[in-house]
């Protein structure tokens, strides 16, 4: 039915039948806020419409089964196995037991039925008429179209595959409620590593709650940070016990998670659509133990003889020198160790001597010349005139007379000699 719009009002009374009692819309669009439905009203026209579907074929997993002794009807529950949307279905008893087997809770059927609403409830079921269970090889035939699918998608790729950390800080596990696959797993990790740690996560792996249950787990798992490693574990079982684990919603969450993903699903033979995608296929949840954690004893015994070669190699290398220095200490010129002293003391000696003799040659070059220098000062000096039997000749006031022209009788001369200075008074001023 399509949304009702409410409009102005432009009556206050709906229409009255010949009859005189007010007259109902005769279709949906017709109602307003002043003209409804009775919720009656509603029930049929859905019932009526519903009953005019033809029957069909629908798949689903029985997720509840109520079959009560001396009751022709039985009354279950069918699940999509891909989301959580379920319907509610009723089969005579003879449909169930004319199949070669009873269908159990977690059985995948195929139910032909005639979907019909139950006015008074409000509610659709399913009246179902034969059921047939999916068979093995419809399924693997499926599940073989989805992995070409997801391979063609590329989702498989070895070089989408993350690494496994060498020693993870947190382990994160997704198992079923106290089995013995969580029992293996934490076990024998912690055999291998003692200090260890884990978050699991107990969840149903069996059943309709399977692919919801182990996509939120993960989806928690993969949220926190100290989680390196995350293995999804299950035991071994039949085929439709792991069909869960190769339902496409879940095998996409897992390609799509951060943290490297180990799959310990069943037995070697098992492979569900998860060991394609994960990082880490282990055929056990034991292999699963043995490949997310190194041995400490295997550790342990690597580090002893790494040390040990190591010390090996050191204690060869100083072998090695101690021959070396052996070998050059027993040099015939290592002999007489003082040889080479004296050698170079011989070569200091004589570069000393060579010195001494060059420095001395020079002071003694340089001596003679400035000898030379002095003579030649002594040579051109005043006072060596003087010694000659010159004199200077200065007035009173010490300003030196060149010319008899700057004197007048009785002026005071001083006269210097070689030894000494006198005074004079000139007598007579000679012509000229």
């Amino acid at each position: 039915m399509k949304p009702i719009t409410v409009g102005p009002v432009t009556s206050s009374t709906p229409p009255e039948s010949a009859s005189g009692t007010p007259q109902l819309p005769a279709t949906a669009r017709e109602t307003t806020a002043e003209s409804p439905w009775p919720v009656r009203t509603l029930s049929l026209k859905i019932s009526d419409y519903v009953d005019k579907m033809s029957g069909l074929w629908v798949e689903g997993q029985i997720v509840q089964l109520n079959r009560r002794p001396g009751m022709k009807t039985v009354f279950l529950t069918l699940r999509d196995t891909d989301v959580d949307m379920s319907l509610s279905v009723s089969i005579p008893g003879a449909a169930l037991d004319a199949m070669p087997s009873s269908p159990t809770q977690g059985t995948r059927v195929v139910v032909q039925a005639k979907p019909t609403f139950w006015t008074k409830r409000g509610s659709l079921q399913l009246e179902a008429r034969q059921m047939r269970h999916v068979g093995v090889g419809e399924l693997l035939a499926r599940i073989e179209h989805l992995k070409q699918l997801m391979a063609s998608e590329g989702l498989f790729d070895p070089s989408r595959r993350k690494p496994l950390p060498f020693l993870p800080r947190r382990v994160g596990l997704i198992t079923g409620r106290k089995t013995a696959a969580e029992r293996d797993i934490v076990v024998n990790t912690r055999r291998r590593w003692p200090g260890a740690n884990f978050e699991i996560r107990q969840v149903a792996v069996q059943g309709p709650d399977t692919v919801p249950s182990v996509t939120k787990a993960l989806a928690e798992l993969d949220a926190i940070p100290d989680v390196d490693v995350i293995v999804i574990a299950r035991g071994g079982g039949s085929f439709e016990d792991l069909l869960p684990f190769s339902n496409e919603a879940l095998v996409r969450a897992v390609s799509a998670a951060r943290t490297p993903i180990v799959s310990a699903i069943g037995h070697e033979t098992d492979t569900p659509l998860l060991d394609y995608v994960a990082d880490l296929r282990a055929s056990t949840p034991t292999h699963a133990a043995s490949s997310i954690v190194p041995d400490h004893a295997d550790e342990v015994r690597g580090l002893l003889t790494v040390v040990r070669r190591g010390r090996g190699s050191l204690s060869k290398r100083i072998d090695q020198q101690r021959e070396r220095i052996h070998v050059l200490l027993t040099r015939p010129v290592m002999a007489n160790r003082s040889a080479i002293i004296n050698t170079h003391r011989a070569d200091i000696d004589q570069t000393a001597r060579r010195g001494n003799v060059a420095i001395t040659r020079l002071v003694d070059r340089e001596h003679d010349r400035l000898q030379a220098m002095a003579r030649h000062l002594r040579a051109v000096s005043p006072q060596q005139t003087l010694e000659r039997g010159y004199a200077v000749v200065r007035s009173s006031d010490g300003h030196v007379i060149r010319t008899a022209g700057e004197v007048a009788a009785k002026d005071l001369i001083r006269v210097l000699t070689a030894n000494g200075e006198f005074a004079a008074q000139v007598a007579a001023q000679s012509g000229g």
